[in-house]
Order: structure tokens, then C-alpha cells, then sequence
């Protein structure tokens, strides 16, 4: 039997009231986007399945970063504010006519709201781009970009006014999901602490054309290979600047928040001998998927089987590549147990590893756990900061980017502090 629509519900309503009801919440908010387009509405469900491409949308922005709809422990039946399908379809059924599109944007923005991530800065499928800070003189922010045989990649190099003589850092900073270059930038602070240690950054861009979100491919094989697809387009721009700038090869850097993070763990295996570290927030680790719903399960509880075969370390010298890794311990988009993954593999090819826990908290911020990871020498192999009661965010962060927790220790700052301690080969050589 056919269900009509109520009286005087705008078009595509009632379409997101089921969506929602059904929890799918990233067709509802995708529908209300196209609505307020207006694009007409299609039932997800009844749209012929898209042919596999380089257009599947990442998890890390399917699962985990919308608003819960259930009821808080203990609290009485919601009411129309906390159900945004219920309220709505109240909204929507109040008006008829003229009047219903008149308020129809009005109300299809109301909801939208609601459908955002809670407690971060951002969300949605658009990559936002903060205004531009000033920068100090003699700096520059520019963009550029490379092909390679998997395609064309923009990027943007941050180059500081505080250059000095010779051979500087290198910084190579991977976004996540719906993030721009200049949004993670803002949001990670890097260039502020670049600046202050001469050092370079570059912002590798995802476009849509190549995620519909544009998230890094992390969960596909061919992304997770030297030589091919999206590891050899970051490899070569990587390259491209070393060759370009007056960059020390023996000091080079990949981090990266999420979808950029399991991405940077990637490559920190995939090219041993380019990255003198690697740094991973809220990432998973390399190989932990093949395909997407290996993703979604692995983003959901980690990886419960063995972890596969590691990195075997930078060529002739059996030492794995140093990784600093940070995870919220509240994080429901990626589990926590893929930040203790990425170190497990991090440490898998060094021998007589030793390990110590230290405890921490910045005063009016939150606390946290840090597992140091070192060889027989002392050297610290891999760094795991657990942080108390943080999400899916970067710690520290500005809340003039996207995905940023204030309230956590600096992630930036520890990243810049632990990258500058390590370098390919030592400075004699």
C-alpha cells in the first residue's frame, strides 16, 4: 500500500524524516543539501548502485560523525527539538502553499544544523577554507601542483620568512575528510610552529574527482603501494619540493588527521627511505582494509585478527621508521585500538624494544596517557598519546579549522618536537 505524503509537507520531506528515523543520517543531510539546491528528492535505496571508482566516499565521514538521535541515559521520551524528523515534519505540515516554500529553506537549514557533528568544528561534504591569516614578512603560502601516472594533485607550501642558511625541514601535512588544505592548516596551527623552527610544510589536496569527499584513499589496494596510485602522486610531490626548495632530504615528515592519517601510516612503510617520521592522529594503520566494508568493520572495533605483516624498517639498517601517534580514547569514528595497531606495527621490526607509560595532564586541558617505545639505545621508536575523554579531533587544535579539540595537549607541537628528533641518517653522513 502507498504512503501519501502529510498535507502540506514541502517536497522531499517526508524523505528525510524516514532517512533520519532509519538512522541514516548521511543520505538525510545529503538530501536536505540537495533540496536546498533545488534538486528534487531520490530514494537512496531505489538509485541503481554506483559502478566501483575513485568517487566512493570515505568512512571516516559515513560512520561516527553525525548527532546521535537517542535519548540521554535516563532521560524521558525525546521531544520535537531532539528529533529532527519529528520536529520537521511539524515544521513542514504547519504550512501550505507559498508558505510552505517560503519556510521550506528555513527549515531544511534548521535541520541540517541538527544533523551536524557535536562537540567539533565542521562537517559536511564541502572543504572549507578559513580566511587567511596574516603572514609574517618574507613568508609565502602558495599552491601548486603535480601529475604523475595516477593523476594531477594540488598542493600548498607553507615557506617561512625564518629560513636562515642551508638545508631546511620538511613537513608533509595529509587532511582528512572534507577538510582543504587551508582549513587544516588553521586548524593544526603547523605554519605557527613551522615558522618558528624554519620549517617547511606542504598540504597535499584531495579533490572530489578522486573521493567524494575528499578523503584520502586509504582502504583501497591500489592506494597503499609504492609506486602506485595516491602514494606516488605524495611521494612525488614530496620529491618535487625537495628538489625545488633547499630542503634537507634527511629531514622529512608525513602526519596526517583521519582518513590523512591512516593515508601518512601508509606511507611511512610504503617509503621508508623518503620520511624520517611519520605522524598519525586518529588514523588507522597501513593494510588495516581492502575494500569498504572491511573499512567501516575495522574503523568500528579495529582489527581483532592479526595485524598482517608490518613495515620491515628502512633499507640496510632494520630500524622501522619513528611514528608519533595520537588517539582519543573517546573517538567513535575510529576506534582507539587502531591507534595502539599503528604502533604495534610501528615497533614490529626493531628488536629488544623496551617500553615505559608516563601520565600527564596540561593544566586546564585534558589528560592523557603517553607510551614511549624505545631501542636498546634509548632511541624512542614510537610514541602513543591516548587522550582522556577527546573524540575524533585533532588535539590542541584551533577552532578556526575543522575536526579541532582545544582542550587536548598539542598534538602539533609534540608532532613538530618528535619529527625534529629524528632524521634519516645522521648529520656526519
Amino acid at each position: 500500500m502507498s504512503q501519501t505524503r502529510p498535507t502540506g509537507m514541502p517536497p522531499g520531506m517526508d524523505e528525510v524524516a524516514r532517512l533520519t528515523r532509519a538512522g541514516r543520517l548521511a543520505e538525510a543531510t545529503g538530501l536536505i543539501q540537495r533540496l536546498l539546491r533545488g534538486e528534487g528528492a531520490t530514494d537512496p535505496a531505489a538509485a541503481p548502485a554506483a559502478a566501483p571508482g575513485p568517487t566512493v566516499p570515505d568512512p571516516t565521514v559515513l560512520e561516527g560523525e553525525f548527532v546521535r538521535l537517542d535519548s540521554a541515559p535516563g532521560s524521558q521520551a525525546r521531544s520535537d527539538t531532539q528529533d529532527p524528523a519529528r520536529s520537521a515534519g511539524k515544521m513542514a505540515g504547519s504550512r501550505s502553499g507559498m508558505g510552505a516554500r517560503t519556510g521550506l529553506g528555513e527549515t531544511l537549514r534548521g535541520l541540517a544544523a541538527r544533523l551536524r557533528p557535536t562537540g567539533l568544528r565542521g562537517g559536511g561534504t564541502g572543504a572549507p577554507r578559513p580566511p587567511a591569516e596574516p603572514l609574517p614578512d618574507g613568508a609565502s603560502f602558495t599552491t601548486a601542483s603535480h601529475s604523475g601516472a595516477a593523476g594531477t594533485r594540488a598542493y600548498k607550501l607553507y615557506v617561512p620568512a625564518n629560513r636562515g642558511d642551508g638545508l631546511r625541514p620538511l613537513v608533509v601535512m595529509l587532511h582528512g575528510c572534507t577538510q582543504s588544505p587551508d582549513d587544516f592548516a588553521a586548524g593544526t596551527r603547523m605554519n605557527a610552529f613551522a615558522e618558528r623552527h624554519g620549517v617547511y610544510v606542504a598540504y597535499p589536496e584531495q579533490p572530489a574527482s578522486a573521493n567524494a569527499q575528499r578523503c584520502w584513499n586509504w582502504f583501497k589496494p591500489e592506494d597503499q603501494r609504492h609506486g602506485q596510485g595516491e602514494p606516488d602522486l605524495l611521494a612525488g610531490i614530496t620529491r618535487r619540493i625537495i628538489q625545488d626548495h633547499p630542503i634537507d632530504p634527511n629531514r622529512v615528515y608525513i602526519a596526517g588527521l583521519s582518513a590523512g592519517g591512516a593515508a601518512a601510516a601508509i606511507m611511512g612503510e610504503a617509503y621508508p627511505d623518503l620520511y624520517a617520521a611519520v605522524g598519525v592522529h586518529s588514523g588507522l594503520p597501513a593494510g588495516a582494509a581492502h575494500d569498504l566494508p572491511s573499512a567501516l568493520a575495522v574503523m568500528r572495533q579495529g582489527d581483532r585478527g592479526p595485524m598482517g605483516k608490518a613495515g620491515t624498517g628502512r633499507a640496510g639498517t632494520g630500524q622501522p621508521t619513528p611514528t608519533i601517534i595520537f588517539h582519543g580514547d573517546r573517538d567513535t569514528t575510529v576506534h582507539p585500538r587502531n591507534g595502539d595497531q599503528v604502533a604495534a606495527r610501528a615497533v614490529a621490526a626493531a628488536a629488544g624494544v623496551g617500553t615505559e607509560v608516563q601520565h600527564g595532564e596540561v593544566p586546564g586541558r585534558r589528560s592523557y596517557s603517553r607510551t614511549l617505545h624505545t631501542d636498546p639505545s634509548g632511541r624512542t621508536l614510537c610514541e602513543l598519546w591516548a587522550i582522556h575523554g577527546a573524540g575524533h579531533a585533532w588535539a590542541g587544535g584551533s577552532p578556526t579549522g575543522s575536526y579541532t579539540d582545544p582542550q587536548g595537549p598539542d598534538a602539533t607541537a609534540e608532532m613538530m618536537r618528535f619529527f625534529l628528533e629524528h632524521q634519516l641518517r645522521p648529520a656526519s653522513a
